[in-house]
């Protein structure tokens, strides 16, 4: 390692081992109920296990009211230029999954991919006000790097896919955990960033091969970037497609990297 170059948490202190998709060899992928609830009707609605909508459940057909969060947001251009994604994408392509992933969601989505750092700021059509706190510290946060890994299957929401975030470790800290915890977020260790979606389940032999191409993907270097800003978005749908960025907030505080 260079000095000066980041060092970034290991999955020795982050959840992504602990929430992969509880398979066994020889089983086939179910897309579990809250992803036929909250994807499957956005990528294949005329599925037949697809999930109108539930009691208790603020769902139909895929959306719901308009929910807030602070997310850090993934600069999708360069995600796009970098020969690691071009190549995890040409492997998928090639793959015995590829008739069975939504392709034509992601230029749908692809200017808003995100890690989620604080849910729940809010809900309904008014943007909400952030506390004078808040903004107080993005002023005094330094900008951070983040090197995106892939491929997850999550324990959560079956049929999608996304890359690991992980971030810098600065002064000790995992630099997300440390802003949350300057904001009064709940601290995690999950970031991740949702970017294939599956129409239909898998076949105990599709599976096998996933199983096997994450495993293969696992610590491999996607794309490195450094968080400049974090967005204040909103979406009526868990894929962001109806979705908007309501508030860009720059972390000022001094970058050691500026000159």
């Amino acid at each position: 390692m260079n000095k000066g170059e980041a060092v970034f948490c290991s999955d020795d202190t982050l959840g992504y081992r602990r929430s992969l998709t509880p398979l066994l060899d020889g089983m086939a992928l179910k897309l579990d109920a809250s992803y036929r609830l909250a994807h499957l009707p956005l990528v294949n609605p005329n599925h037949s296990d697809a999930i109108k909508s539930i009691n208790g459940k603020d769902y139909e057909n895929g959306r719901h009211r308009r929910l807030y969060s602070l997310v850090l947001p993934v600069p999708h251009k360069a995600l796009q230029e970098s020969p690691f994604y071009q190549e995890l994408q040409t492997a998928l392509r090639a793959g015995p999954l590829a008739e069975k992933l939504s392709w034509d969601i992601l230029p749908r989505r692809q200017t808003k991919l995100h890690a989620t750092l604080c849910s729940g700021l809010g809900e309904g059509e008014e943007k909400p006000k952030l506390l004078p706190s808040f903004l107080d510290v993005l002023k005094t946060t330094q900008p951070f790097e983040i090197e995106l890994r892939g491929l997850l299957s999550g324990n959560i929401n079956i049929g999608r896919f996304y890359l690991k975030a992980y971030p810098e470790i600065r002064d000790g800290n995992n630099c997300i955990q440390a802003m949350q915890r300057a904001l009064g977020c709940k601290e995690t260790d999950l970031y991740l960033v949702g970017l294939y979606n599956l129409k239909d389940h898998l076949s105990s032999q599709e599976t096998r091969w996933l199983m096997e191409f994450i495993h293969a993907w696992w610590d491999r270097p996607i794309l490195r970037f450094k968080v400049k800003e974090l967005w204040l978005l909103s979406s009526k749908d868990d894929l962001v497609l109806d979705s908007r960025i309501d508030e860009k907030l720059s972390l000022t505080g001094f970058d050691l990297d500026a000159g």
